[in-house]
């Protein structure tokens, strides 16, 4: 981290990490350029840690008939709506960086409603904007602009998913006023 403020406004204890959370934040270090401070946030219990941490690489990495752009855009479009400043930040840069488009990743953290979006990327937005929102609303009949739009069931839970983990992270990072790493401010300008 580049300033000296803490990454959460909480003060969890500081754990001795383990020999394999090490590996993890070397890993991270050497592949991103940083260890993101979610991941430090999280290190006070490494249990939690690994539940974050493979949900999230499950859902993000994992296989899925969404891309990885899609699901960046699923992020920022749910980070939007719950005004989650760590995740704007952190998944607009990645959105930046896979799109190759800034412009689409400030957008979308914006108002997706004015992103260039073809017919897929449209209906899947409006979709997490609405189950981030008003999830009781969801109804059958707001599957059918994703199955027009090409998404099979499948791909409809993933979309699910994905919303909700943001849904559940966007919350922690709120309410522990978790801040975004410098370096994902320049990132893909």
């Amino acid at each position: 981290m580049a300033h000296d403020e803490p990454v959460i406004s909480l003060d969890l204890p500081t754990p001795e990490l383990s020999p394999e959370t090490r590996a993890y934040f070397d890993k991270c270090q050497e592949k991103l350029g940083l260890i993101p401070n979610v991941l430090v946030a999280y290190a006070f219990d490494e249990k939690k840690l690994r539940a974050f941490t493979d949900m999230y690489n499950d859902l993000m990495l994992g296989a899925s008939d969404l891309s990885k752009l899609e699901r960046e855009m699923i992020a920022v479009v749910v980070s939007s709506a719950n005004r989650c400043h760590y995740c704007l930040v952190a998944h607009g840069a990645a959105v930046r960086e896979l799109s190759g488009d800034p412009k689409l990743g400030e957008t979308l953290v914006a108002n997706w409603r004015y992103a260039a979006l073809d017919e897929r990327q449209h209906a899947m937005c409006a979709y997490v904007w609405k189950l981030t929102l008003t999830p009781s609303e969801i109804t059958e009949a707001d599957n059918r602009p994703l199955h027009d739009a090409g998404f099979t069931d499948r791909a409809i839970w993933d979309i699910a998913s994905v919303a909700a983990f943001f849904n559940m992270t966007n919350r922690v990072a709120s309410a522990t006023k978790m801040r975004p790493n410098d370096e994902y401010y320049g990132m893909a300008r």
